[in-house]
């Protein structure tokens, strides 16, 4: 189980560009559709969990995934598989940066990327945001954090803990 969680990581990590948002679906159909570790909702609350805590989401994710299925072992390898690749191809990159920094195809091959990552966020953004909804108090608390934020300008950490009561509360 440990080389599992640590292979299926391994490659979340490897095949993933722009950073944990963009991971989600990719870390979903690992975690939910393949192996089975988590449900789709489980897995929803996975990613506001590792949202609101501290550290970079996939790494989060993967934490708790790890820990879910494996224990305290579990999770150590699946954080150090989702980390791995990025260790490996940052110290890979880092030897070839100055020499090939204006090379064209180089600058070429980043900017096809870009629109990719675009849209494995929006990917990630209507996964969360389809099992997030389950009734109109969500849809309300949903729309009355996005113009505070958006419009008044309200801190998104405050925003976060007045959610957070809202929901204790509401539900």
């Amino acid at each position: 189980m440990y080389l599992k969680l640590l292979f299926s990581f391994f490659k979340i990590g490897l095949f993933s560009f722009g950073g944990g948002y963009a991971m989600l679906p990719l870390i979903q159909q690992e975690v939910v559709n393949a192996n089975n570790w988590l449900t789709t909702k489980e897995f929803i609350n996975v990613v506001a969990i590792s949202q609101v805590t501290p550290g970079p989401v996939a790494i989060n994710t993967a934490t708790y995934v790890g820990y879910k299925v494996a224990g305290i072992i579990g999770s150590t390898f699946a954080t150090v598989g989702v980390v791995l690749p990025s260790v490996i191809i940052i110290l890979t990159m880092s030897k070839f940066f100055f020499k090939f920094r204006n090379n064209k195809y180089v600058d070429a091959a980043f900017t096809g990327l870009r629109p990719a990552v675009v849209g494995l966020i929006a990917a990630a953004a209507i996964l969360v945001a389809y099992g997030s909804f389950i009734d109109y108090k969500s849809v309300i608390i949903f729309l009355a954090a996005f113009i505070a934020t958006s419009k008044y300008k309200v801190d998104p950490i405050l925003m976060i803990i007045l959610a957070g009561v809202i929901g204790f509360l509401v539900y």
